[in-house]
């Protein structure tokens, strides 16, 4: 599939083209903008070799029939990264190639390998995971963002006695992408999805419901969009769009959290435009999400808050099979310093 070699000067015109691509220069922001020739030739000559000499390794990820450059893939002392040309996407190429590097690396005395990935780079963390890395939470500010500034760090590692992968994740994909009943299809929420998001989520009683009930910047809002797909890798949450079926109308969202793993414990919350309440989809999508919960994730009981003057939540979730299990007095933070009332409410599979 794959071949992992040393860079020559022959690749310096593919070095150049892929260190160009929009990518690339996104999620490495230490490489030049923009990438030349000049620069391609100093690393094949003198960057990598200094890396080899220090302990690591710079590869090129090559076809083995043509051997053209399709990436590269880099140890460093207790450290692994990778990146794949345009013109080679899609096709497991990183996924193999970290596979080769680290198998080199345990092979050369590496106790550890770890990886960073940006949060909003899902391919890069759907490749660490498939070969083997786990997550370890979040590093803050972790690298210099281009143009100035500094970014946070998913941390993903991988020990020589862990299994080579794929790593095993606490929520699975939606099956075929999304669930549907026929009537609503929920879908994970994406970054074109933000303008409904920011304006469902100021909605005045939707602040109200939220903990703390504060209202969300565009930016806030725009950004959780983006990192949504990481969250749901990483085992955080899950956040879903619902619209009609017929029409792709946006009727709201609906959110799984899955904050208890040693429990099987986890929680839903949801919101519905004004325009599609009493409709009876928020009770759809509260079944859809309950029932892929039990049936695929390993959800064994879950449960759902609601504000004891929200009358019509309530209703939503006695129709989607949830009982009332008590009244829990100032368990919230409220407005301006207050507390407020919360209604607990539980289902367990059928």
């Amino acid at each position: 599939m794959i071949t992992l070699r040393p860079l020559r000067d022959a690749d310096a015109e593919d070095l150049v083209a892929a260190c160009n691509d929009p990518l690339i220069q996104r999620f490495v922001p230490t490489l030049p903008a923009p990438y030349t020739r000049e620069h391609a030739l100093w690393w094949i000559r003198e960057g990598a070799p200094t890396v080899a000499a220090r302990g690591g390794q710079i590869w090129a990820i090559v076809d083995p029939a043509t051997d053209r450059l399709l990436g590269s893939v880099a140890t460093q002392p207790g450290t692994l990264g990778y990146w794949v040309a345009p013109w080679a996407r899609r096709r497991g190429v990183a996924t193999e190639a970290t596979r080769q590097g680290t198998a080199w690396a345990f092979a050369h005395g590496y106790e550890r390998l770890e990886l960073t990935t940006h949060p909003e780079n899902v391919i890069s963390q759907r490749v660490a995971l498939a070969a083997g890395f786990r997550s370890e939470g979040l590093r803050r500010a972790a690298e210099q963002s281009r143009g100035g500034g500094r970014h946070d760090m998913l941390v993903w590692s991988r020990l020589p006695s862990d299994p080579p992968g794929p790593t095993g994740r606490l929520i699975p994909d939606l099956p075929g992408g999304a669930l549907t009943d026929g009537v609503i299809t929920l879908s994970p929420v994406r970054p074109e999805d933000a303008e409904e998001m920011f304006a469902l989520r100021n909605l005045p009683e939707v602040v109200a419901s939220n903990v703390p009930p504060v209202e969300m910047s565009r930016e806030d809002v725009e950004q959780r969009c983006r990192l949504a797909a990481g969250t749901w890798l990483t085992g955080i949450s899950v956040d879903l769009t619902i619209r009609e079926t017929a029409t792709g109308a946006f009727v709201g969202e609906i959110n799984l959290f899955y904050q208890e793993p040693p429990t099987q414990q986890a929680m839903i919350g949801y919101a519905a435009a004004p325009a599609f309440r009493g409709r009876g989809y928020m009770t759809r999508a509260a079944n859809l999400v309950a029932d892929w919960a039990f049936g695929q994730v390993g959800v064994m009981r879950l449960i759902a808050g609601t504000a004891p003057d929200n009358i019509g939540s309530q209703r939503v979730l006695e129709k989607a099979g949830f009982v009332r299990e008590g009244y829990t007095r100032s368990r919230l933070p409220g407005a301006n310093g207050t507390r407020i009332d919360d209604v607990l409410w539980a289902r367990l599979p059928n």
